[in-house]
């Protein structure tokens, strides 16, 4: 059975447990493992954060390597891909973030918006969008006041204000929106109902994505 490592680079183990938990119940045929950055913040949500992110993504990948073996490809469960490119380069393995299957995979539908908690990830996720050449169908990134790890730990109190983000994403022209941040695996079908245009999961879509590498790679 293939084995897929998902790596978050928040310290928080309930988000870790949350990724994963949605990836194995969309792709049970797979071998999800988990690791959580030994090192940096409970839930990146700037410019530093996100830098000491990257570097613990590699840290994490090495620690999981040296005790389990390689993995056969690696989810980095962060809604902006920190450490992306580096490990890819340190691994030579698949590599896919939340935030690139996300945007490519929404891409391919058609016009589309990106919602997610706190403000800073606002232009970060515009400066990645652009450096990956995803934003050409890309209507806008909105943000709510709420980080990703405050929605997390009360959902419900979030809804009112992602809600009413979508409906400024739905306005600039988006035909589908993306809810990103690892922290808000499994809103979008709880949400839903107050959104008329499809509301797509970042969690499983880079589940997805992961997939498929490693589908690829059997097939070859």
């Amino acid at each position: 059975m293939p084995r897929i490592l998902i790596i978050n680079p928040n310290t928080s183990e309930s988000v870790t447990e949350r990724v994963q938990a949605a990836c194995r119940q969309a792709h049970p045929n797979l071998h999800w493992e988990a690791a959580t950055a030994r090192f940096g913040a409970p839930y990146i949500a700037s410019e530093a954060s996100y830098v000491v992110g990257a570097h613990a993504v590699l840290d994490a990948f090495a620690a999981f390597e040296a005790a389990s073996g390689r993995p056969d490809a690696v989810l980095i469960a962060c809604f902006g891909d920190p450490g992306l490119l580096a490990l890819r380069e340190a691994a030579q393995l698949p590599v896919v973030g939340l935030a690139q299957a996300s945007l490519e995979a929404a891409a391919a539908r058609g016009p589309f918006a990106v919602v997610t908690g706190g403000a800073a990830w606002g232009p970060m996720l515009q400066r990645f969008a652009r450096m990956h050449q995803l934003d050409a169908r890309l209507c806008g990134i909105h943000t709510v006041e709420l980080t990703g790890a405050q929605i997390a730990q009360a959902p419900e109190q979030a809804f009112g204000m992602l809600a009413e983000a979508c409906g400024r994403g739905i306005a600039d022209g988006a035909q589908q929106v993306v809810l990103g941040g690892a922290g808000l695996a499994g809103l979008a079908a709880r949400l839903q109902a107050q959104v008329p245009v499809p509301l797509l999961d970042n969690v499983l879509l880079g589940a997805a994505a992961a997939a498929q590498l490693v589908g690829q790679g059997a097939r070859r």
